[in-house]
């Protein structure tokens, strides 16, 4: 796993390199958003650790550019705690908020669920900005579902299920694997949190629909692909 680290902060940048390193992750450091947003351009990277205040180009800028360019995940870091600055980042497509000062531990651990997420296996995070299964079509750079002409409104967390299955179509996906990547939780078998969120999607991307693309397969999960009659 590559990891790209921007952050001007030259003490805390070394600091991250030398902990994420430790971890077998292979690190590279920018000290400023153009040097930093030039490095995301030239190498593939399976993860971006942006700092907001920086230099040259402040990390909103950088992270829209990136997102531009391709849908690598991104975190963001920030002295600024305020909900707005989250929102924003989120909104313009950050994977993840985290808020100086914090625990190395804690870092490693959400670089982790990333990982755990899919990141640079080449399923749930990498891949075309577009994804499609028949008429429906998922726009990652613009966090956009439509599905022939009409366009679907989803929450955060029905984009990141749906873009999941998509990443992962005609694959049947259980409920623990669900739980694990979408809501990186462990899977407790009293829990209906997948089954609920799954209602919702379908009623959104299926129901209004004569031909159905989410599946259920008894007794082993989901999955979403065109199957011929509907």
């Amino acid at each position: 796993m590559k990891i790209l680290v921007i952050e001007d902060e030259r003490k805390l940048a070394e600091t991250l390199r030398r902990s994420l390193t430790d971890n077998s992750y292979i690190v590279d450091i920018a000290l400023d958003g153009v040097s930093g947003l030039q490095l995301a351009y030239e190498t593939q990277y399976d993860l971006v650790i942006l700092d907001i205040v920086l230099p040259g180009l402040d990390g909103f800028e950088v992270l829209q550019r990136i997102r531009q360019h391709d849908n690598v995940p991104v975190m963001m870091l920030s002295s600024r705690s305020s909900l707005e600055d989250r929102v924003r980042g989120l909104e313009q497509g950050a994977d993840d908020y985290l808020v100086k000062p914090f625990a190395l531990s804690e870092l490693q651990a959400r670089v982790l669920a990333l990982k755990r997420r899919g990141v640079g296996s080449g399923d749930a995070m990498s891949g075309p900005n577009i994804l499609r299964v028949a008429d429906l079509e998922l726009d990652l750079l613009r966090r956009r579902v439509a599905r022939g002409n009409s366009r679907i409104d989803l929450t955060a967390k029905e984009f990141g299920l749906l873009t999941f299955l998509m990443r992962r179509q005609g694959e049947v996906l259980s409920r623990l694997v669900l739980a694990e990547q979408v809501w990186d939780m462990n899977f407790n078998s009293n829990t209906n949190v997948v089954e609920v969120a799954i209602r919702r999607l379908r009623a959104k991307v299926d129901d209004p629909f004569d031909i159905k693309l989410l599946h259920t397969v008894r007794g082993m999960g989901y999955t979403i692909e065109h199957r011929e009659g509907g």
